[in-house]
């Protein structure tokens, strides 16, 4: 039925005046009434769409993973989510000061984001404490479970998911490569900070490992300012170690330019837990390829914006992993690294 029938039905002919003058103002009410029925549905669909805010919570500084970044908001715009459009995304950074941690957490909770983006245990945690009803996609954490962000990988539970890198794991996959890099290897010194936090399950994890090496472990408690670190290189060659390697934290992250340093200066073969320190001129790396992890970390962002729960989405592990030898690193200490240990290596620089 057209639009002319449907209202010659609503007004049938009248040969009588009065009611024509009545009849026109039935014509104007339907056809008003019809304006809205059609055009109603159309001008509500044409309002805008909610626009889901993401907060970005990290311990050091914007430009410090500006690559990172890139990676997830690349990946969140094939995935049809574009700043300005239907996101926006508010960070907070601590620059290098954890204590900051919670009250930055908290700031973003008072935004009312939709969710939080975290990039590592304990912005993890603080978010987490901040909140038990907003979303929290873990881009990138050591060991999950053991800090008691959540239950389980399959079920995390609560309202955190996310992705592990297997950082507490793959220090044992360091030791490995550090004996076959160097054959005479007997004695590891292992840079670490005080007891507790999330280096107890770091030191689980290696202790094994070394003596399944049958490599001596030796531990070197250190504070990441450069006068301690230096005295720790001092107390690593004193004891004799043949080559250093520290465990997983991040103001040893915000030191790996003085740390490579002095590996350099103490003429001691390292390996490192990020790519990064090999970009600052360290030895070797071996870790996950954590601008995969927040490409991945931005599938979960689209879900659970789509209205999956967080707790039943199951932590994912890394999978790709980068190995990087520098052999100008290796020319200055004196060091001839093996043939079959640099066919092993992703990257090789000459």
């Amino acid at each position: 039925m057209n639009e002319k029938t449907w209202l010659r039905i609503l007004i049938p002919f009248s040969g009588n005046p009065k009611s024509a003058i009545q009849n026109s103002k039935w014509l104007g009410l339907s056809v008003i009434a019809f304006a809205l029925v059609v055009v109603g549905p159309v001008a509500q669909a044409q309002q805008p769409g909610k626009i889901f805010r993401i907060g970005f919570l990290g311990s050091s500084t914007a430009s410090s993973i500006a690559v990172r970044l890139d990676v997830f908001r690349q990946e969140l715009r094939k995935l049809g989510w574009i700043e300005g459009k239907n996101i926006t995304i508010e960070g907070r950074f601590a620059e290098g000061k954890p204590e900051r941690l919670p009250e930055l957490a908290a700031d973003l909770v008072c935004l009312k984001v939709d969710l939080i983006v975290t990039t590592g245990d304990p912005q993890a945690l603080a978010a987490k404490k901040a909140t038990s009803t907003i979303p929290i996609v873990m881009a990138n954490t050591a060991d999950p479970v053991a800090s008691g962000l959540i239950a389980s990988l399959a079920r995390p539970g609560g309202n955190v998911t996310g992705l592990s890198s297997l950082g507490t794991e793959l220090n044992s996959k360091r030791l490995e490569i550090l004996k076959d890099a160097i054959p005479k290897l007997a004695r590891v010194g292992l840079l670490r900070g005080a007891q507790g936090g999330a280096v107890s399950p770091q030191l689980k994890e290696v202790r094994p490992a070394a003596v399944a090496l049958k490599l001596e472990l030796v531990e070197i408690e250190t504070q990441s300012d450069s006068k301690s670190l230096e005295s720790a290189f001092q107390t690593a060659k004193q004891k004799r170690v043949d080559a250093i390697m520290t465990t997983i934290a991040r103001r040893f992250f915000a030191e790996r330019k003085r740390i490579v340093e002095l590996a350099a200066k103490y003429r001691l073969p390292a390996i490192y837990f990020q790519k990064e320190f090999v970009d600052e001129g360290g030895l070797m790396s071996y870790g996950a390829d954590y601008a995969d992890l927040y490409r991945r970390a931005a599938a979960y962002v689209d879900k659970i914006l789509k209205g999956a729960k967080p707790g039943e989405l199951p932590i994912q592990q890394a999978t790709k992993f980068d190995f990087i030898i520098n052999l100008k690193a290796a020319k200055q200490i004196g060091l001839t690294i093996p043939v079959r240990v640099l066919e092993r290596a992703n990257q090789v620089i000459k």
